[in-house]
């Protein structure tokens, strides 16, 4: 696997487009040589970089940039979505314990050798997110989605299913296994490769699309069961189509990078603040912030302790527990 050469080229600003983030790494390139690099790919006429550069960018880097841009996108608008039909500021996948799920069922696929491939991870880890919301409504199933209990029964599942994720990981891997998967868990977009991009970049524009068609049904969630049923919006089914939804975009996110946490909760907040709460609107502008959030989140996650790589689920922790806090302040329950 190529690595990153000692740095050649000198810093990029953080007012570069989010595109820039392909130049940064231990060594940064330029312009001209991913120019070139796209070019070669299209059959131009251009002089091919060196194979070690050509390789950084186009086997490591671009899909890295582009992987972060669909999780990001992902993860902001499941949040969106989360917040709209449970009516709980602090809904997000990681809180509500989908992300925890998914981390099981992708984990079981790999540790126990059930179908180890892409689609066959990505299989286990809809699964698994499928049967923490399923955990999550039987342990709500009096008080429904929109209690007010839903984070901390969230929170419950996902301690729950984390604690099954060790039971597997000590049960039935190996010492190398073990702390690879541990890192993977941590969030990061280094295992992101072209064919890992391939299966995001099907399935997130389609459910970015749904939820974008159930913009209005969103809107009469926000207020309430019973004001959606007095606009004519089918409740029941509408939120099921929504949390299976949710549920596959965030089984993809999980089972190409692992759990990331808080992208969910940080980007709709800073979205709705600055275009309203209106989803036909905010929903498009959650996926674009959260693409450009988790792109510099990574491309930080890629610099700040050079050589030495840290998960951006560690970067986006340390921005989201602050920010939870704040919103648990303003909601008067801290």
């Amino acid at each position: 696997m190529p690595t990153d050469p000692p740095a050649a080229r000198g810093p990029v600003a953080a007012t570069d487009p989010p595109a820039a983030a392909v130049r940064i790494g231990t060594a940064d390139t330029g312009w001209t040589d991913l120019a070139r690099v796209l070019a070669t790919r299209l059959g131009l006429d251009v002089e091919p970089l060196p194979p070690l550069v050509d390789s950084l960018l186009w086997d490591l880097r671009l899909p890295r940039v582009l992987m972060a841009a669909l999780v990001g996108a992902s993860l902001a608008v499941c949040g969106t979505v989360l917040q709209a039909v449970t009516r709980n500021a602090l809904a997000d996948p990681y809180l509500l314990g989908i992300s925890s799920g998914a981390s099981t069922g992708a984990v079981a696929v790999v540790v126990l050798g059930i179908g180890a491939t892409t689609l066959g991870v990505t299989g286990g880890a809809l699964a698994g997110a499928l049967l923490s919301f399923a955990l999550l409504l039987l342990l709500l199933r009096r008080t429904g989605l929109d209690s007010v209990r839903i984070v901390l029964t969230g929170v419950v599942v996902g301690q729950l299913l984390t604690a099954l994720t060790s039971l597997i990981l000590m049960a039935s891997a190996d010492a190398d296994t073990t702390r690879a998967v541990t890192h993977w868990l941590l969030g990061s977009m280094a295992p992101a490769r072209w064919n890992t991009v391939v299966v995001c970049a099907i399935v997130t524009p389609l459910g970015l699309a749904v939820a974008w068609l159930c913009s209005n049904a969103l809107d009469g969630l926000a207020f309430g069961t019973d004001t959606a049923a007095s606009l004519g919006i089918d409740v029941r089914h509408t939120r099921m189509l929504l949390l299976v939804v949710t549920s596959a975009l965030t089984a993809v996110a999980v089972a190409t990078v692992g759990a990331i946490g808080f992208v969910g909760l940080i980007v709709p907040h800073g979205v709705r603040f600055l275009v309203g709460p209106l989803h036909r609107v905010l929903l498009p502008y959650a996926a674009l912030a959260g693409a450009v959030f988790l792109v510099w989140t990574d491309a930080l996650a890629r610099i700040a302790f050079a050589p030495r790589e840290v998960p951006v689920g560690v970067i986006t922790a340390l921005l989201g527990v602050p920010l939870f806090l704040l919103v648990l302040r303003r909601r008067g329950e801290l």
